[in-house]
């Protein structure tokens, strides 16, 4: 479902570009800028202690895997991203496999909650983790770990997609990169950063949920299954995407809602995310022609 020219042009986008323009709160580290390690650091520590003390988080492993699958997905290794250096992709799935041993077969009891870097732990060289590809400020950078977002990426779509509660979940704040064989909804992943950007959700059914975690030679792979079948069913879906251009300079938008249905009849419809960024790369009717996009000049 596209943009509507008379949702857009009103004010309400028009607010969004302007808080990218001149945004209302500037960051400390923003600021001054040689207070950002410390910051990250002191974030990190007071993550880490709160973790260790809570006794709710997701831990512990069943030796066999549940016979319900609630949900499964995947997603391709190696794909084009921009003019980005193949060696990263490649160097990641060496950090994908050593995030996939500890993900694997994790359960989450009714209640608990699940930290993707709780489990993961710190990345490091003496823990094997390499190199690869990691987005700062919109840039391509090389760092300890990169790529680890694919596994974001994957796990919280497959949550969406079951009886849980997001508690912590961040998005790129920039489109970075032109779509290429893009089959999921614009602004649908999860970005992470050691332990500072995490990804949390809590199990809120009366069920134990399971991940199952492996790679294969092309895709990185995931189930969610439960102890017991889950009679709810959950479509992902968006509404008003589009790209829009004001004074040369072009953002995109869309809203992500969440349908559940049990035997058939829908019991909640809600708008669960709402994503608007910066478009980094060049929009011209080529490429919004070929993707069937659409765009509004504000």
């Amino acid at each position: 479902m596209y943009c509507q020219e008379s949702f857009l042009k009103n004010n309400y986008l028009n607010t969004f570009i302007e808080n990218v323009q001149s945004p209302k709160r500037i960051a400390l580290s923003s600021r001054y800028p040689y207070l950002k390690t410390p910051i990250i650091e002191f974030r990190r520590f007071n993550n880490n202690l709160k973790n260790f003390f809570n006794i709710y988080l997701a831990r512990s492993k069943q030796k066999n895997y549940f016979d319900n699958k609630i949900f499964s997905h995947q997603s391709v290794l190696m794909r084009k991203l921009g003019d980005s250096d193949i060696r990263l992709q490649k160097q990641k799935i060496t950090n994908l496999k050593i995030a996939a041993s500890k993900l694997d077969k994790i359960i989450i009891k009714p209640g608990q909650t699940f930290s993707f870097w709780h489990l993961v732990g710190r990345p490091s060289a003496k823990r094997g983790f390499v190199n690869g590809m990691l987005l700062s400020n919109g840039k391509v950078v090389e760092g300890l770990g990169g790529g680890l977002c694919q596994m974001a990426n994957l796990l919280y779509w497959m949550f969406l997609h079951a009886p849980v509660e997001i508690k912590q979940r961040y998005h790129h704040s920039l489109d970075v990169f032109p779509d290429s064989g893009r089959t999921l909804p614009f602004g649908s992943g999860a970005t992470v950063l050691y332990n500072f950007v995490d990804l949390k959700i809590k199990n809120i059914s009366p069920d134990t949920l399971q991940l199952k975690i492996w790679l294969t030679d092309n895709h990185l792979k995931g189930q969610l299954l439960s102890d017991k079948k889950i009679e709810s069913k959950f479509h992902i879906y968006e509404k008003k995407h589009c790209f829009i251009e004001r004074e040369g300079k072009y953002y995109r938008f869309n809203e992500i809602w969440r349908e559940e249905k049990v035997q058939g009849e829908i019991i909640n419809n809600q708008k669960i995310i709402e994503n608007f960024a910066p478009v980094l790369y060049e929009v011209n009717d080529n490429y919004l022609k070929e993707n069937n996009y659409k765009l509004i000049r504000l």
